[in-house]
């Protein structure tokens, strides 16, 4: 028999007043769900969304096109450019 794997929790506080304790225990009981249950999900669902939002660049179907252009028929570098890449493949060879 394989021992069972212990699942570990942590602990989360937050002080918040009446009012809003008021509607989240509503909404909770609405879902028919616990107030840590619906904290802890919409805190989650909330912490995906901001990372989502910091991390994916969203395009108009106008700006992608020229983006994609862009990395397939790139501008030729100017000769600065040019310099900058030689000083970096000389330093990192």
């Amino acid at each position: 028999m394989m021992p069972r794997e212990t699942i570990r929790t942590a602990r989360f506080e937050a002080r918040v007043s009446p009012e809003v304790l008021a509607v989240v225990k509503r909404a909770a009981e609405l879902q028919g769900r616990s107030v840590s249950d619906f904290v802890v999900d919409a805190a989650r669902d909330a912490a995906h969304r901001a990372i989502e939002e910091a991390c994916i660049i969203r395009l108009s179907v106008e700006d992608q096109h020229r983006f994609a252009e862009a990395l397939l028929n790139p501008e030729p570098l100017t000769p600065s450019m040019e310099r900058a890449v030689a000083r970096y493949l000389r330093q990192n060879a």
